[in-house]
């Protein structure tokens, strides 16, 4: 009989859901409750994905000036103001946008915080490949660009080794709802979207390719599909 440990023949599971359509508040909820679940122990990775209603998000580094909308134009675009614990500057979510939230344990991938945030570039950058679009990084302005515009954001949290929040990556998005921000504080680059290069594109679609290179790049052994609902109540959201 084989002396050695039980826990190097444990699959590695990803769980995932795709919440559809959520206001950002509730979806943070959710968030923090599952990491609070996956510090614990009680539950294995998950893929959080969902598409917001229209909010820009302030990081915690986030400043004032890069809020360039007034009252009107929130108020005709629809759009709320919601500081969040992120990294980073200030971002837009909304419709036709795919945001993606991995919950964690960076210590079961061997990585480190820098390590983590280029993996989710390299994600992004797999998606785009299956389009046909070759797309850039930049140390110094995390996320995913395409030529001068960023197409893909990244803001991270770390507690107690495992994630949250993630990535953004423009599909179908209105980028007319950007113009009330300096996205991520950069004033010299733009921003753009999946289907301005490739059209017809579904947000399904998109889920589907980010779920798989998600799978692959992290190496997970097999996936579990959670029903929303259900996890919704069993959070409490």
């Amino acid at each position: 009989m084989s002396g050695d440990s039980p826990a190097l023949f444990m699959a590695r599971i990803l769980q995932r859901v795709d919440l559809g359509r959520m206001a950002y508040a509730p979806a943070l909820k959710l968030q923090e409750w599952l990491v609070g679940e996956r510090q614990a122990g009680r539950r294995p990775d998950i893929l959080v994905l969902v598409e917001h209603d229209p909010v820009y998000t302030l990081g915690r580094n986030a400043r004032e000036e890069n809020l360039l909308a007034g009252d009107d134009f929130l108020a005709r675009k629809g759009i709320k103001v919601f500081r969040t614990g992120r990294g980073g500057d200030i971002t837009y979510h909304g419709p036709g946008q795919l945001v993606g939230y991995p919950i964690i344990d960076l210590r079961d991938h061997g990585l480190t915080v820098v390590s983590y945030v280029a993996r989710l570039e390299s994600l992004i950058s797999c998606v785009l490949a299956e389009y046909g679009l070759a797309s850039q990084t930049d140390r110094r302005n995390r996320g995913v660009w395409i030529g001068n515009e960023k197409i893909a954001a990244i803001g991270v949290r770390i507690a107690r080794y495992v994630t949250m929040h993630g990535f953004a990556l423009n599909v179908t998005t209105d980028l007319e709802n950007y113009a009330g921000i300096v996205p991520c504080g950069i004033r010299d680059k733009g921003v753009t979207s999946l289907n301005k290069f490739s059209g017809n594109i579904t947000m399904a679609a998109a889920g589907q390719a980010v779920a798989k290179h998600f799978i692959d790049l992290f190496r997970y052994d097999s996936t579990v599909e959670i029903a929303p609902a259900a996890l919704l109540k069993e959070a409490g959201v």
